[in-house]
């Protein structure tokens, strides 16, 4: 892996997509200092040290790399780009139209992408509206004119959403990776360093020599553990062998060869985790912007059951019930998106068409039921890996009273984007290669 990094900086046009990349992420830490104009920043933080203790807006802020909690004009971040993606990828399972337009080629690719940009310009708004209002009646909005000051920070938090979508397609552009994933990428990594330190404050500056060697120790095993096991859920597959017969093309046969599927373990992603998170999340973020987080009575109940903060609390089991529900939906999000993204009925008619097979398996339903067949253990298994990788931080919030933000969602994410911008550069390096023996 280092070698081929060494190599890529060797190559021109990967060392300008290296650099070019590196730029526009020290824009985007740049821009997380640059506050929101009629926002009281000192209020805004107490409002939000009260929101964290309720585990209310931390997942958000999580994604922002500290932009929401500094109120910046990068507040909203990608936010509202990822839940776009999210809405117009569903849009099509439900609308035949928008999938057919999916597969109409590069043309019909850009009509959805220019519907994702304009969905997420909207979301931005509604977003920044509903902050803003919610501001002013917690007094965070400081002047006379309040109408101005709510348009002032409704068009700077939606132009700084615009903005980073603008710089992520210009990364995946002109840069290395998948831009939205690398913007992702860089705002988790930018709050790691001080949930570490924290860490080590909690269990190890001051304490007796040999419980802190023992606390460090316990805390570095961790974090690899579940760096090895992200990993190895990343990159486990299993590889389906396709035999394809001969065929008569003019004068001579050809086309025999053998091939292979594969079918990767963990075929979600980490979308299994995000939408099971922003379900719990969503009522509870709106009860904060709404009443400020003074909810009572059955409500707040119900709240206490949706915040992770309260899970595996030996003082209060029964909110685990909680997180019970929250491993259910991990487990049926994980099928219900690989359901809409992988299609064992369109891979075995187009195989049946190229004339390839599955030793001992018959062409067509019976390809069909056995694809799926394999698929429904996999996705159980790659489910089951999801589940282990996101609950345990909040076992160790629970127990130790160890709350981080790097949990399960952001050691997925994070590794995921790196394995992929390596294997991007070391694809292009690859068709450098064999443009140069070409030339030769």
């Amino acid at each position: 892996m280092l070698q081929s990094l060494k190599n890529a900086f060797k190559v021109k046009e990967i060392r300008r997509g290296i650099f070019f990349t590196f730029l526009m992420l020290c824009v985007i830490r740049l821009g997380t200092s640059i506050s929101v104009p009629g926002v009281d920043i000192n209020q805004f933080k107490n409002w939000f040290a009260q929101l964290t203790d309720n585990e209310s807006f931390g997942f958000m802020d999580r994604f922002t790399g500290g932009s929401f909690e500094n109120m910046s004009i990068l507040a909203l971040n990608i936010t509202p780009y990822i839940t776009s993606s999210i809405i117009i990828q569903l849009l099509t399972i439900a609308f035949p139209k928008l999938e057919e337009m999916q597969r109409d080629g590069e043309s019909g690719r850009k009509k959805l992408v220019a519907a994702t940009r304009y969905l997420t310009v909207g979301l931005a708004i509604m977003e920044s509206v509903a902050m803003a209002i919610a501001f002013g009646r917690s007094g965070i909005v400081v002047g006379d004119n309040k109408w101005l000051l709510y348009i002032q920070i409704v068009a700077s938090l939606t132009a700084g959403s615009a903005f980073l979508m603008w710089v992520g397609e210009r990364v995946s552009e002109k840069g290395v990776g998948n831009g939205i994933s690398v913007v992702l990428t860089i705002n988790i990594l930018s709050r790691m360093p001080s949930d570490i330190a924290s860490l080590f404050n909690q269990y190890v500056i001051g304490r007796p020599i040999a419980r802190a060697v023992v606390a460090s120790v316990i805390i570095l095993a961790i974090v690899v553990g579940m760096v090895i096991l992200v990993i190895l859920l990343n990159s486990a597959e299993r590889r389906i062998p396709v035999q394809y017969s001969q065929k008569l093309q003019g004068r001579r046969m050809a086309g025999a060869g053998r091939s292979e599927i594969p079918l990767k373990v963990n075929t979600a992603g980490v979308m299994p985790i995000i939408f099971a998170m922003s379900i719990f999340q969503f009522p509870i973020i709106l009860t904060q912007l709404i009443t400020g987080g003074r909810s009572q009575g059955a409500w707040a109940e119900f709240l206490n059951y949706l915040s992770q903060s309260r899970w595996c609390d030996p003082k209060n089991l029964k909110y685990t019930i909680g997180m019970l529900v929250y491993i259910l939906l991990i487990i049926f999000f994980a099928y219900f998106y690989t359901s809409i993204t992988f299609n064992p009925l369109q891979i075995s008619e187009n195989m049946k068409k190229q004339g390839g097979f599955i030793p001992g398996i018959r062409p067509g339903k019976p390809t069909n039921d056995y694809l799926t067949n394999i698929l429904n253990h996999i996705i159980f298994i790659g489910a089951c890996g999801l589940t282990i990788i996101s609950i345990l931080p909040f076992f160790f919030n629970g127990v130790f009273g160890a709350s981080v933000s790097f949990g399960g969602t952001s050691l997925i994410i994070i590794v995921s984007v790196i394995l992929e911008t390596i294997k991007q550069i070391e694809a292009q390096m690859m068709v450098r290669n064999y443009k140069g023996f070409l030339d030769d």
